[in-house]
């Protein structure tokens, strides 16, 4: 049964289900962006996955033939020595006439507004609630918020999305979807309940046929218990969860000395090597990053089949629980609608 989910963000979007596939550096291709779109979700394109602006034009391009349906550009700006050309990445999005931009990190006021005044709809991804009302101050129109159990960087409060989500939920004006440890029916149902308009995934969409990388890797997450994912990078005040592995537990056990630094972790953590370990599958060439849904990840489907399935899990779930207290006839859009 194809479903339709009556969201703020579903609205908003133009999309059939409450579901965002976040940037993820070297994953955000066409392909995988594309294949969620058309399976009803909102696929995303990692802006610093490509070599240079001009490439994610020609990327944008090419995820355009694969899809008539709406789909997004995440552009992150995190701190670094020799910072890539942030805004020529952003005109390019508006020049291609993208809607949706997912940024992350600190991006400024003014790269808000140029968006804003060229019709973008703007979804930022924090992972504290303070951060999330500067951002809506800012111009964000979607709320992306990132609970201690996310992939990548989920902050230094440790605050889970249980807490996290209602939270933001209680202060913003603006939607809230739920990030961090999504990737079910039971955590869509979930996040509808504390008052999300939606979730974010990306963990869970490394492991579907679509996703450009190694079929060693995506079984690797299958095969990934809920203990399986380490923290690294907490002396830094950086905290970032990444799969288990032989390289993340060596970052773990130098940074535990004393008197150790950045350098000593360096060659460990380098993008390059992460991006070897994805495109070659030697699970420990570098780290990769995946978050506490490893844990309830079984397979490895097409994007149509888990959105499909979420949605309908998502449903009789919802539905069952107002069955529950008596609410008879409720059906998951009617109680979806009030996301």
């Amino acid at each position: 049964m194809a479903r339709t989910f009556d969201t703020a963000l579903t609205r908003l979007l133009g999309i059939r289900y409450p579901i965002v596939q976040g940037g993820m550096q070297w994953v955000g291709r066409a392909e995988l962006a594309s294949a969620v779109s058309n399976a009803g979700g909102l696929g995303v394109l990692t802006a610093l996955t490509q070599p240079d602006p001009d490439a994610l034009t020609a990327e944008i391009a090419r995820c355009r033939q694969m899809t008539d349906q709406p789909f997004g550009v995440n552009l992150t700006m995190l701190p670094t020595r020799t910072p890539p050309p942030y805004e020529a990445y952003l005109d390019a999005a508006i020049a291609s006439n993208v809607r949706v931009l997912e940024t992350a990190g600190m991006v400024p006021a003014e790269f808000f507004a140029k968006a804003k005044n060229a019709g973008m709809v703007i979804l930022h991804k924090c992972t504290a609630v303070r951060h999330a009302l500067s951002a809506e101050r800012k111009g964000a129109d979607v709320i992306s918020i990132d609970g201690f159990e996310a992939a990548g960087h989920p902050g230094e409060d440790d605050v889970p999305g249980l807490v996290l989500i209602p939270a933001a939920v209680r202060q913003l004006k603006i939607p809230v979807i739920g990030s961090g440890g999504f990737g079910s029916g039971a955590g869509l149902a979930a996040a509808l309940a504390l008052g999300a308009a939606g979730i974010n995934m990306g963990t869970r969409f490394c492991a579907t046929q679509e996703a450009p990388i190694h079929p060693d890797i995506k079984q690797a997450l299958v095969n990934a218990t809920e203990v399986d994912t380490k923290l690294i990078f907490r002396t830094l005040r950086n905290t970032a969860r990444v799969l288990k592995n032989e390289v993340s537990q060596e970052v773990v056990a130098i940074e535990q000395r004393p008197d150790s630094t950045f350098a000593d972790i360096a060659h460990l953590v380098a993008g390059a090597r992460g991006r070897a370990a994805l495109e070659t599958g030697d699970v420990n060439a570098g780290l990769i990053w995946a978050s506490q849904i490893v844990s309830l990840i079984d397979d490895i489907p097409t994007c149509a089949e888990l959105l499909e399935r979420i949605a309908d899990d998502c449903a009789h779930r919802l539905e069952a629980a107002m069955a529950a207290i008596g609410v008879v006839g409720a059906t998951a859009p009617a109680l979806a609608a009030r996301a």
